[in-house]
């Protein structure tokens, strides 16, 4: 296993010790041999408490509903807790009606993933008003007052972004030149994180920001319209492209592909999708970030297990850090885990790990040859 994959690991078995130490169970089932685990396993009998859990949309990332859904199933289960997982599929109005059934409902606990600050804050301050604890999800609502966080360090995440296109573009033996900068969706405080960290390594290391723009709600077919209109002002004339995440990066590459220029230009990703590591190891991708996405479900699992038994204790002895709300100035206790920079030679530490699989990845006679060159096996 890669140093980089071994500090991530010890970063994340600390986590688990910390979950153990507050009481928690484990979420149960082989992490490693599927990235979806059989949430329906071996259930324990409930043992009284409700969690609500919106997610986002299933179009800006696979996470939400490949990973996200069932890691979190399975630590419910595994703690014999009822839950309700719903998709507000990227519908502000839709989000707030599911807030509002979890609530009325009974739930105890509220997690959610935000579509924009405002919107979220809203279901946040209901849900405040009617005494049930809140627990931002992955993004952190700006004014919202939520009292728990978890995410990975997500400037981190954008330092190893910045990082990982310095390496490739250096490695092209391009020590300065014009940069692309492809960014998040401007109503996620994440993608405001992502860039600061990359912004920062990028300027830092001596490149040009040649153009640089967002990408509302994380839309693909958006970031692909957008990078070509960037491509174009810029007469093609880009040493690298600081891609927020795989789907913005996927887009990126395509319009590059049509200039003949895909594996020339360094483009950088986010989430260690199996598109985003194919090509990866197919060369057209620089690197992308993997973040152990099991690893942020049972904790927040466990922290909304805490909440339910009213272990405060607990719960704040496992979130642990704190980030600043930059609207309010408050601070906001939180779990941040590590994040890892992938390039081909590490692709198989991902796969190891169990959040994907050789067949998912592995899935055509080119890339088949490059698992077996980067040691992926079946």
């Amino acid at each position: 296993m890669s140093k980089r994959i071994i500090g991530a690991v010890a970063a994340l078995a600390a986590t688990g010790l910390l979950l153990a130490a507050c009481g928690g169970s484990d979420s149960g089932g082989d992490s490693s041999s599927s990235a979806a685990p059989d949430s329906s396993a071996t259930q324990v009998p409930p043992t009284g408490g409700k969690v609500g859990v919106i997610l986002p949309d299933a179009a800006s990332s696979a996470r939400w509903e490949t990973a996200d859904r069932p890691f979190l199933e399975a630590a419910f289960n595994a703690a014999g807790v009822e839950y309700d997982i719903q998709n507000a599929n990227g519908d502000k109005a839709k989000f707030a009606t599911i807030a509002d059934q979890m609530l009325n409902s009974g739930v105890q606990v509220l997690m959610l993933v935000n579509l924009d600050s405002p919107s979220a804050a809203a279901v946040i301050k209901k849900a405040n008003d009617q005494g049930v604890p809140t627990i931002d999800y992955d993004r952190l609502t700006l004014a919202g007052n939520a009292n728990y966080y978890v995410s990975f360090d997500n400037v981190a995440v954008g330092t190893k972004i910045g990082e990982g296109l310095v390496t490739c573009m250096q490695a092209n033996g391009n020590d300065a030149g014009p940069v692309a900068l492809l960014n998040g969706s401007p109503t996620d405080n994440n993608a405001t994180l992502f860039k600061e960290g990359y912004e920062t390594v990028l300027k830092g290391a001596g490149y040009t920001i040649a153009a640089d723009q967002s990408v509302p709600d994380w839309d693909n077919t958006k970031a692909g319209t957008i990078f070509e209109q960037m491509y174009t002002e810029v007469g093609g004339d880009l040493i690298g492209v600081a891609a927020a995440n795989d789907g913005l990066g996927g887009a990126a590459i395509a319009v590059l592909e049509r200039n003949g220029v895909a594996g020339q230009v360094p483009v950088t990703g986010q989430d260690a999708t199996d598109e985003g590591l194919q090509r990866v190891l197919l060369g057209t991708q620089c690197m992308t970030v993997y973040k152990a996405v099991k690893a942020e479900a049972d904790a927040a699992a466990q922290l909304a297990i805490d909440l339910i038994q009213a272990n405060i204790p607990a719960a704040d002895a496992l979130a642990n850090k704190t980030v600043v709300d930059t609207e309010t100035g408050a601070e906001v206790k939180s779990v941040l885990l590590v994040p890892v920079a992938i390039f081909p030679e590490n692709v198989k530490d991902v796969i190891a790990d169990g959040f994907t699989t050789y067949d998912r990845v592995c899935t055509t006679p080119a890339i088949q040859e490059k698992c077996a060159e980067y040691g992926i096996n079946p």
